[in-house]
């Protein structure tokens, strides 16, 4: 081998390390799912927009006790779009995108929680942030999952998409009117994403 190509051999070589170690990150973009008029799944007055807000907050600040910097795409009841969504998570450098979400279908017997990505960078967060979920409440493993949503499948940063179960099932319904139930979940995401980050 020439010594041009053994150069070019350990660039590559140095490049594809340092692909495969990407930078650490210190910020949460949380993104509770729907809002305003966009209620999402319910049942009666259960509103699936009214428990990712109140998961997410949970989730917020489990987050800054473990040292993490967090940005929430919506704070209160109002309606943000997809694009905005997104474009708040491209704005930050060295950081996860985290969607907030509960389920829904007319198969009511059906429940479970799982996990979305998009992409190869975020398939490890998924796994992490799904196996914190599990430890932590006891629900059908429904598991992890590739999918094309709008925001995973949009943002630019390693991002996720969260089922914390399924409004149109009675017992799971139940639960996460709790807020035990959804502060375990939010707890369990956030031992999730503490244990990606230490592989980082």
């Amino acid at each position: 081998m020439s010594f041009c190509n053994r150069l070019l051999t350990l660039f590559a070589l140095f490049a594809s390390c340092a692909i495969a170690q990407a930078a650490p990150f210190r910020t949460v973009v949380i993104d509770p799912g729907h809002g305003g008029h966009d209620n999402g799944g319910q049942w009666g007055r259960v509103y699936e927009k009214h428990l990712a807000l109140d998961t997410s907050a949970r989730l917020e600040a489990h987050l800054k006790k473990m040292g993490f910097r967090t940005i929430m795409t919506r704070r209160s009841d109002y309606f943000i779009s997809l694009p905005q969504r997104v474009s708040i998570s491209n704005r930050q450098k060295n950081s996860i995108f985290v969607s907030i979400h509960y389920n829904y279908t007319w198969k009511q017997h059906i429940s479970g929680l799982e996990t979305f990505y998009n992409t190869p960078q975020s398939q490890k967060l998924c796994q992490y942030v799904h196996q914190g979920m599990l430890r932590r409440v006891r629900a059908v493993d429904r598991g992890v999952k590739f999918a094309r949503y709008y925001v995973i499948r949009h943002t630019t940063n390693p991002s996720i998409l969260v089922e914390g179960g399924f409004v149109s099932c009675k017992p799971e319904r139940d639960r996460m009117k709790s807020a035990w139930y959804r502060d375990s979940l939010a707890k369990g995401i956030a031992e999730g994403i503490q244990r990606f980050s230490r592989t980082q």
